[in-house]
């Protein structure tokens, strides 16, 4: 099972870029959001959390649960389509963010 140990590690390589980028873009909080809005139950908790917040505390939350435990990671990611959403009405670009993002929508639907 290389190949699945390798796919993974692959996988937790990217999550760690894209802590990078959300740290480099100064959006990283040092403090969850509320118990409140982490129970959305809308795509990318769009209803209660900035899309930065859900990459943090739900997104790579969870992964790093996955991961740890030698679950199953995600088999299907969109998630750059909607940091582009996100960073189009902003100052900042998020282009690098926004590349680490395609580049985890590949890896888990596998094609990176």
């Amino acid at each position: 099972m290389a190949g699945a140990s390798d796919h993974v590690a692959r996988v937790a390589d990217s999550l760690i870029q894209i802590e990078i980028e959300l740290r480099r873009l100064g959006v990283w909080e040092s403090r969850p959001p509320s118990r409140e809005a982490l129970q959305s139950t809308q795509p990318f908790a769009i209803d209660r959390l900035e899309f930065t917040q859900w990459l943090q505390f739900v997104f790579i939350a969870r992964m790093k649960v996955l991961i740890e435990a030698g679950r199953p990671v995600p088999e299907v990611s969109g998630m750059a389509p909607m940091a582009e959403e996100h960073f189009r009405a902003r100052k900042e670009s998020g282009k690098d963010l926004i590349e680490a993002l395609a580049e985890m929508d590949r890896l888990l639907s596998g094609r990176g």
